[in-house]
């Protein structure tokens, strides 16, 4: 067994994430089937293909000591895809099963990006020993700007965002005298988002009626 600071896996095929996925046995604990004929093998299957990647693509190796993760996932689609943050952890969990690494806790530094390649969907896994390598990076500011991505909620929650958050307290249906921050114009308003004129009636009261935001605003929040 040969203990090294450096290693890449590369594990073809859309990722998959099992961080919403729960499955209990008769003794109430958490199970990962893999061959019940059932949708959720896949979670364990994906699991096992990572293993098996590990192993081929770095024979003999195994890191012990603290590690510095770069994880690059390229999804076929750029609106279906799962949860970049919580697919991390199916895919963790995969190369701690192959022995590549001792426990997924030596993962103390992480960065994640997300990318789209509708022809070879994958994710790329680099993983540096904090005894011979540093993390040193930088966020810069673009000289000229790039398309902006916009994401909404899924299809069925869509309709019930407003009506959610309306309920909870958080933001209301604007009523005079709500507001002294924004100005006002007969029965007209200010969005402080947009800093449009907007009609009481399409206006909400957000932050204990210190701000208005108009509904179409709000709903690009979600």
């Amino acid at each position: 067994m040969k203990d090294i600071n450096y290693a890449k896996v590369v594990v073809k095929g859309s990722p998959i994430s099992k961080s919403n996925f729960k499955l209990f046995n008769s003794s109430n604990r958490a199970i990962l089937p893999y061959n019940s004929g059932k949708y959720h093998d896949r979670y364990a299957l994906y699991e096992e293909e990572i293993a098996y990647e590990c192993r081929v693509q770095n024979p003999s190796v195994t890191l012990t000591e603290a590690l510095i993760a770069v994880l690059k996932v390229y999804y076929k689609s750029e609106k279906r895809h799962p949860d970049t943050n919580n697919i991390t952890k199916s895919i963790l969990d995969g190369v701690e099963k192959s022995g590549l690494i001792i426990n997924d806790a030596q993962v103390r530094r992480l960065i994640i990006e997300e990318f789209y390649d509708k022809e070879n969907p994958r994710f790329e896994l680099e993983l540096f020993g904090e005894s011979s390598y540093a993390m040193d990076y930088k966020i810069v500011k673009l000289e000229e700007k790039q398309p902006i991505i916009n994401y909404e909620p899924p299809s069925n929650k869509k309709n019930k965002t407003l009506d959610s958050y309306s309920a909870s307290g958080l933001c209301k249906e604007f009523s005079p005298g709500d507001n002294n921050l924004s100005s006002s114009k007969g029965s007209k308003q200010i969005c402080e988002l947009c800093l449009k004129e907007v009609s009481k009636d399409n206006i909400m009261s957000c932050n204990k009626g210190k701000t208005l935001i108009c509904k179409s605003c709000f709903k690009k929040l979600f």
